[in-house]
């Protein structure tokens, strides 16, 4: 039986396809209802930002925003203050449809291959895959419109995947549009980036956070007021973050952690030895993937206080975050012990901390 389920999907959350409501990128969206309307839209975009804040529901939207406007000088284009699309609408039903079945025939996506009962999720975008799915662009558009590719995200693909990828981007057939949805746009191959224009888009309010999880069916959005705003007071901008921090276990974890981060240089060896103790055992593999985002978040948020102090003073911090996250994926990838991961995490940042000074990033 095949999964359901997209390798990077939260768990029992509907996939951004499914789902039309966005919150917090009104701007965004009239940038590109703006590059639309003016009959000069640029082929391909490079839709960046944090995990978790809608880049995906971004290009899914957008992209069935044009496969139902397909003429960019109609009324309803020219009236549309958003990229939202009439639900009562036939056309609008229709294409709505096709997408969140993955069968519109101007559509494709590029994405990791969810598990099977007889393999895993796929851990990239192989390049059959990308030189499959580009076999839209040698036809032309059923009825004139666009014909899209969304990449979900351009992280996954690999060296021969992104070069196949960036072939046609370099030069792309007529009314051929690309959403790449990229975590780290920084890191985009830079033939690719060099050719699209980007759309950044930054975390969300708290508030808007706290409107998209309240906006989720149930049991999502059923979450108690003082849970879902604690949760998105920790969740950095990131609906996916507040959802993963919605129940008490978790919440309690994050700023456990965060306060011995908060100590270093200073570190109490039993705390992180009882630590490193509790992320043992199958059972723990959410609590040490809480562990690992949160180091992540309070690295990127100390990083980006004591930016003014220069790249000297932050590039430690950067060696061994990248040090950390590549034995976190070797442990996971080969089922280590995290136990000497975990106990050696603190010790290496605390070192990373000039003596004398908190690790609790200044304001």
């Amino acid at each position: 039986m095949t999964s359901d389920a997209e390798p990077d999907q939260f768990p029992g959350a509907p996939h951004p396809r499914v789902r039309d409501a966005l919150f917090g990128l009104e701007e965004a969206e009239r940038e590109f209802l703006d590059a639309y309307r003016s009959g000069r839209m640029h082929h391909a975009w490079l839709i960046g930002g944090p995990q978790g804040i809608g880049k995906a529901t971004f290009a899914y939207r957008a992209a069935r925003f044009l496969l139902t406007h397909t003429d960019p000088q109609a009324q309803a284009v020219r009236d549309a203050r958003t990229l939202a699309t009439d639900a009562a609408s036939g056309a609008a039903h229709g294409v709505a449809a096709k997408i969140a079945a993955l069968s519109h025939p101007n559509l494709v996506v590029l994405r990791r291959a969810p598990a099977t009962d007889k393999k895993a999720a796929s851990t990239v975008i192989p390049v059959d895959a990308v030189r499959r799915a580009l076999a839209l662009f040698a036809s032309t558009a059923g009825n004139d419109g666009y014909r899209i590719c969304i990449v979900d995200s351009v992280e996954d693909l690999n060296i021969a995947s992104a070069n196949a990828l960036l072939k046609v981007i370099e030069e792309p057939p007529p009314r051929a549009l690309f959403l790449l949805v990229a975590h780290a746009p920084g890191r985009t191959l830079a033939t690719i980036r060099s050719r699209c224009r980007r759309l950044l888009l930054r975390p969300l309010p708290e508030a808007d956070v706290a409107r998209a999880v309240r906006a989720l069916p149930s049991p999502f959005g059923d979450v108690d007021e003082a849970a879902l705003s604690r949760a998105a007071a920790l969740s950095r901008g990131s609906v996916r973050a507040a959802l993963g921090l919605v129940d008490a276990h978790t919440i309690a974890l994050v700023e456990r952690v965060r306060a011995m981060l908060d100590r270093l240089p200073e570190s109490d060896p039993a705390a992180v030895l009882e630590l490193a103790e509790a992320m043992t055992g199958r059972d723990a593999e959410a609590d040490f993937a809480v562990l690992m985002s949160t180091v992540h978040d309070w690295i990127a948020e100390l990083i980006h206080k004591r930016a003014m102090l220069g790249p000297a003073h932050l590039a430690r911090f950067v060696e061994v975050w990248d040090n950390i996250a590549r034995s976190a994926r070797e442990t996971q990838v080969l089922n280590l012990d995290r136990r000497p991961l975990v106990l050696t995490l603190f010790g290496d940042l605390g070192h990373a901390i000039p003596a004398g000074r908190s690790g609790t990033p200044a304001a």
